[in-house]
């Protein structure tokens, strides 16, 4: 009986991180959480009551939160005019758009505002579906589903 209760409990365990995955994209987020090693050395990401979740570098912003946040807005951070005009013109971070600028910041701050626009961040990663996942498990609704709690 004992056996058949762990197996049980593992098998729902399992489910609920398949469908976390699959609700946010589809990503990995404990393959993000090894790909943001590229990210760290500009991006930190620090709790609101401060804890270092993982310490970085303050060249970007603080990826606490990130997913679902106005972009260019993290309080305390310069920003480039261009991220900030694109939240002004009502670009909110998700998965799919997060993944899609870091393969091309530029390019998707131009297409995202509809002319030339540049960003501060070089730095390219090919496929940051994992790293959204990862990052997505910061944000509030990724935060309360962890806990077990509806969003």
């Amino acid at each position: 009986m004992k056996a058949i209760l762990t197996t049980a409990a593992a098998v729902i365990a399992l489910s609920g991180t398949a469908a976390f995955a699959e609700s946010h994209g589809g990503g990995d987020a404990a393959a993000g959480e090894k790909d943001f090693r590229k990210c760290k050395s500009c991006h930190t990401i620090t709790a609101p009551d401060g804890e270092d979740i993982v310490k970085g570098g303050r060249t970007g912003p603080n990826l606490h939160g990130v997913i679902g946040r106005q972009a260019g807005t993290y309080e305390d951070f310069k920003y480039g005019d261009s991220i900030v005009a694109a939240g002004e013109a009502g670009l909110v971070w998700d998965e799919e758009n997060l993944v899609e600028y870091a393969a091309d910041p530029k390019g998707f701050l131009s297409d995202y505002l509809g002319e030339s626009a540049k960003s501060k961040m070089t730095f390219k990663l090919k496929d940051a579906t994992d790293v959204a996942a990862y990052l997505a498990t910061f944000s509030e609704e990724g935060e309360m589903e962890e806990d077990g709690e509806e969003s």
